[in-house]
């Protein structure tokens, strides 16, 4: 069988990690497997062959008319013809798609080319809800609910991908939900059953759906003696660690703030990710540490820490979560987001959304310990 994997990136943050190994895996099956993706591959697997949609002008190009006119998804017009040619010339049995946001492609474009193959099959991996609004990739956090009708005067308009000047939701849901919709063969796996839900109450409700939960690589996310402890200075702390590819109030950043400061001395907070900027305006009882890329010390931190908790009020999947808790790490997560699946599959805690639930939990695992 012949596979073409599309997602914004390839082996790089948490989709490109899981369309690289399911990739892989289908490669070692003897199939044929190439991933296109619109960023350039930074550790390509030998097995396999990637195919780069466009480069940084037309990403830049895509950006502008993101930014501008408010659509994400139907820039990049020329780069993914040029793409199409290709892949009519690959002739793929088996496409699979994973984030078509992302500045990379235009998604228009791609599904005419997907309705005009008969035969074809077609997967889709859900990350997120981008694929069923006019605008953003989470609503729940906003209480949201025009995607279940039909998207207009979209709140989040300022939120990725964002938009400063046009409000485009109204415009933008219709094109998706003719693009999306009517296509032969075509079967979605949202990543958790939260996710799976949404997914049946939107214009995508056509499809058939079967959950599939993300999986960590455990030959990685295992846990690991590292020095992290000794370089920070934090032998004589109980860490509590939290984990996010980009922070922001919704991702639970501010919570943590709060959460440092009803703490005693002895806990530490430790948050990964943070920009420069986020890590000047850090209160006191809080370490901040860049973007880690490697996986390897990744798992380093997350099996040096004695507590992870994700204060995330909108998560699809979550899958820092189930890194940590692969690490042996015991987690803490909110309830009413898709890590609360996590939770009741691993033992680990979920509690209501608040900082006093939280607090206690903490608190509490340790007084039990």
């Amino acid at each position: 069988m012949k596979y073409l994997f599309i997602n914004t990136v390839a082996d790089y943050g948490s989709t490109g990690t899981i369309v690289t190994r399911l990739a892989g895996q289908l490669a070692e099956k003897g199939n044929e497997v190439v991933i296109a993706s619109g960023r350039t591959v930074e550790k390509p697997l030998p097995e396999l062959s990637y195919y780069h949609i466009g480069g940084k002008l037309s990403t830049y190009s895509h950006i502008a008319k993101t930014r501008i006119f408010d659509r994400c998804g139907f820039g990049s017009a020329a780069v993914t013809a040029r793409f199409l040619r290709w892949a009519e010339n690959y002739a793929p049995d088996v496409v699979w798609l994973h984030n078509l946001h992302g500045y990379y492609i235009h998604i228009g474009k791609l599904f005419e080319w997907i309705k005009s193959r008969p035969g074809l099959q077609v997967k889709w991996t859900l990350h997120d809800c981008w694929a069923f609004t006019g605008h953003c990739t989470h609503f729940s956090y906003v209480g949201c609910s025009q995607w279940q009708t039909h998207c207009k005067s979209c709140s989040q308009r300022e939120r990725y991908p964002k938009s400063v000047l046009a409000d485009n939701s109204f415009r933008n849901f219709e094109e998706k939900k003719r693009a999306f919709t009517g296509v032969e063969d075509l079967t979605l796996y949202p990543v958790s059953g939260w996710m799976e839900n949404l997914v049946k109450q939107s214009f995508l409700s056509e499809y058939p759906t079967e959950v599939h939960y993300n999986e960590a690589d455990r030959t990685v996310f295992c846990y690991r003696e590292s020095s992290f402890r000794a370089e920070y200075g934090l032998d004589n702390k109980i860490i509590v660690l939290g984990v996010a590819g980009k922070w922001n109030d919704r991702k639970g950043l501010y919570d943590f703030y709060e959460l440092a400061g009803r703490l005693p001395s002895e806990y530490r907070i430790v948050l990964v990710g943070l920009t420069e900027a986020q890590r000047a305006q850090l209160p006191s009882g809080i370490l901040g540490i860049p973007e880690v890329r490697s996986a390897e010390r990744l798992a380093e931190i997350y099996s040096a820490a004695d507590i992870y908790v994700n204060l995330s009020k909108q998560e699809s999947f979550g899958m820092t979560t189930l890194e940590a808790h692969c690490c042996g790490t015991p987690v803490i997560v909110y309830k009413g987001t898709a890590c609360e699946e996590i939770a009741a599959e691993y033992g680990e805690t979920a509690v209501e959304q608040s900082l006093d639930a939280v607090e206690q939990a903490v608190r509490r695992h340790f007084e039990n310990g």
